[in-house]
């Protein structure tokens, strides 16, 4: 058996919550060890990570090291999804999901980010950052209903890594971008794709641990309330894979 991967990680950070939502899709072992905003700029988890950003693994089956979310997917995804899960190994279909992964992470995580950071947690109310960033959050989810209007999943016929990688910044475009409440109609086959995903099994166990960790108060130094709100209720009794430290 497997020894559990080491997760290390904010709450507030939705692309930590994209490694976990793959590990707990692939049912691998792996062990959570909390930081507060400020644990992750300072020593001992900057010899870890030279950047300060989360997340970050350590796996003791191959004894790697590894930063930067989705890095760590594709790692996870080559090294654990042997049955092809949430991947496929044919052409163009790897070439695709590489296509997706490159966009969530150049644009759907950057611009939904510095438009909560304008809109949400910067001391200065500056309107010409919030209106840029919130137009650049609408063109994403524009470009993104565009495409899954003609299908239910970006890649293939099943869900895989790369719309789960979208999973968790979407959950929380609602709290950075207010109006989208109210347009929601507008991006209707994203709302069906999101709906799709969160209904997952996967994702309810991933809400249950981020529930815990609120619980247990480990991130101190945030503003936690403005962060990932869970959107969906939980079923109790699910099976665990993980262990929080």
């Amino acid at each position: 058996m497997s020894q559990p991967i080491t997760v290390w990680l904010t709450t507030s950070d939705p692309d930590s919550w994209k490694v976990i939502t793959i590990l707990e899709e692939l049912t691998v072992p792996y062990k959570i060890k909390p930081l507060s905003l400020n644990e992750v700029k300072q020593a001992p988890f900057t010899i870890i990570n030279p950047t300060g950003s989360v997340p970050a693994i350590h796996d003791p089956n191959t004894n790697l090291t590894l930063w930067q979310s989705n890095s760590i997917i594709q790692y996870l995804i080559t090294t654990y999804d042997t049955h092809h899960l949430l991947t496929y190994d044919t052409l163009p279909e790897t070439h695709l999901l590489n296509q997706y992964l490159h966009f969530q992470g150049s644009t759907q995580g950057p611009n939904f980010e510095n438009c909560g950071l304008f809109s949400i947690h910067h001391p200065t109310h500056l309107p010409s950052a919030i209106a840029h960033y919130t137009a650049e959050v609408h063109r994403t989810l524009g470009a993104l209903n565009t495409i899954l209007e003609k299908r239910d999943w970006l890649v293939g016929e099943k869900c895989t890594y790369v719309d789960l990688a979208f999973l968790p910044w979407n959950a929380q475009v609602k709290t950075l971008v207010p109006d989208t409440a109210e347009e929601a109609k507008s991006y209707p086959w994203v709302e069906r794709w999101q709906e799709r995903m969160e209904g997952r099994e996967a994702w309810r166990r991933v809400l249950k641990i981020y529930t815990d960790l609120l619980g247990n108060d480990v991130e101190k130094d945030g503003p936690y309330q403005s962060a990932v709100t869970p959107l969906r209720p939980l079923k109790s009794g699910t099976k665990r894979s993980h262990t929080i430290l």
